[in-house]
């Protein structure tokens, strides 16, 4: 048994760091400018769990300064309806930021209405043309959860530089744009899959080892190398409650440092849109 014990890696502290800063900067720009950063949320159809994540987004909103609009659609709308409201928002002086909560019903296509979202106001990341800029290595707007992980990495004082990186996942959402992220912090990398052989070799030979498959326990401690810095994206409902795609207890005796579920990975999502909310702001001001 290793004499190591991973230290946590508190989520909500980091998170809290990014917002405070997101809530000076936000006055500095108003006072500034005069002018006030604006999200524009857009809900379609009453999933409960996307009605919590807006509301908490709206509430991180205003306790971080900037203006809420808030748009919510019922199930049954089309897709043309959505989009005329996407545009709309697109071309409103008042937003900054354009957030389409997913998933959406089924008759929407999810890809073809993040499409729409002006590239500068959208604080999801997740347009084509803020994708490429991030596999192109240039500058653009970041998937939120990705930059909450590299913040967290950096907060736990983890080299990544040279390092070896191992993502176990390869969603649009968190894998593909975090593989990029790392590669752009000159991270070695390789992204996992249901398709990869022996995984649990590739993930020994981690320096950083990120778990975001969506699959509870996936990751023990016969897989993580003794000192890896290891961030566990899961978020998985189950009978014993909300549980990571890491098996905390034995990883914890391995790794160098670790993010827990819950209070790791997910408090960054919400400071990280508020952030680039900020971002577009001052993009879109010139």
């Amino acid at each position: 048994m290793s004499a190591i014990r991973a230290s946590v890696i508190d989520g909500k502290a980091v998170a809290g760091g990014v917002r405070e800063r997101v809530r000076s900067e936000v006055a500095e720009l108003v006072s500034a400018t005069g002018m006030q950063p604006g999200l524009a949320t857009v809900l379609v159809g009453d999933d409960p769990a996307s009605h919590i994540y807006v509301r908490r987004k709206r509430e991180a909103c205003a306790e971080a300064g900037i203006a809420s609009f808030h748009r919510e659609l019922d199930g049954a709308t089309a897709q043309d309806e959505l989009a005329q409201l996407l545009v709309r928002l697109n071309g409103d002086p008042k937003v900054h930021g354009v957030l389409l909560q997913l998933p959406v019903p089924e008759q929407i296509d999810a890809d073809a209405m993040t499409a729409l979202i002006d590239p500068a106001k959208d604080v999801d990341g997740l347009t084509p043309v803020n994708a490429g800029r991030l596999m192109k290595g240039q500058p653009g707007l970041v998937p939120c959860t990705p930059a909450g992980v590299i913040e967290l990495l950096r907060a736990a004082g983890t080299e990544l530089r040279g390092a070896e990186a191992v993502v176990v996942g390869r969603s649009d959402l968190v894998g593909r744009p975090l593989a990029a992220l790392l590669v752009g912090e000159d991270a070695t990398v390789t992204t996992c899959h249901s398709r990869t052989r022996d995984l649990a070799a590739v993930c020994r030979r981690a320096d950083v080892l990120v778990a975001a498959a969506g699959r509870p326990g996936l990751i023990d401690g016969d897989m993580v190398r003794e000192g890896a810095t290891v961030i566990d994206v899961g978020t998985n409902r189950t009978d014993a409650g909300l549980v990571g795609d890491v098996d905390f207890e034995s990883v914890a005796a391995r790794a160098r440092a670790i993010t827990p579920v819950p209070g790791g990975v997910g408090p960054m999502t919400i400071a990280m849109l508020l952030r680039n909310t900020l971002l577009a702001a001052r993009g879109l001001a010139g």
